[in-house]
């Protein structure tokens, strides 16, 4: 934020504040500090919400939104941990898949609720969602 500040950079300056107040929001609700664990889902949730709204403003036509949007998921990507390859992914995916013998779409909390842990914050959740739902599928 600082360096933001000095080298008079309001665009970046302006995602900084919004992630800032974003955490502090979530530990005032909830009476706690929060640790990198919880402070990753929160940025998780904000690079959510601008992808869905990068994703409606382009179908809508308002590239000048979209714009920002795009400019404010780069700035939170910075924040998150390196994201993870699809091949890290697809490997988790089957050691979750064989740790809880999932055999059908029944099983797909489990295998979900066994990778969020390790893929928060790393990977899109919802298109860890979707290729889980492609393996158990067939």
């Amino acid at each position: 934020m600082k360096d933001a500040l000095r080298g008079g950079d309001k665009p970046r300056l302006g995602v900084i504040r919004l992630i800032l107040a974003a955490v502090k929001q979530r530990e005032v609700d909830e009476r706690i500090e929060l640790d990198d664990a919880q402070i990753t889902t929160v940025l998780d949730k904000m690079t959510k919400q601008r992808r869905d709204s990068l994703e409606q403003y382009e179908k809508a036509g308002r590239d000048d939104l979209a714009r920002q949007e795009s400019f404010e998921l780069d700035i939170l990507k910075f924040y998150l941990p390196e994201q993870l390859g699809d091949a890290e992914i697809d490997a988790l995916i089957e050691e979750a898949i064989q740790t809880t013998g999932a055999g059908s779409m029944k099983d797909m909390g489990k295998v979900m609720g066994r990778l969020k842990g390790k893929l928060q914050g790393r990977a899109d959740m919802g298109a860890v969602s979707s290729k889980i739902k492609a393996r158990l599928a067939g």
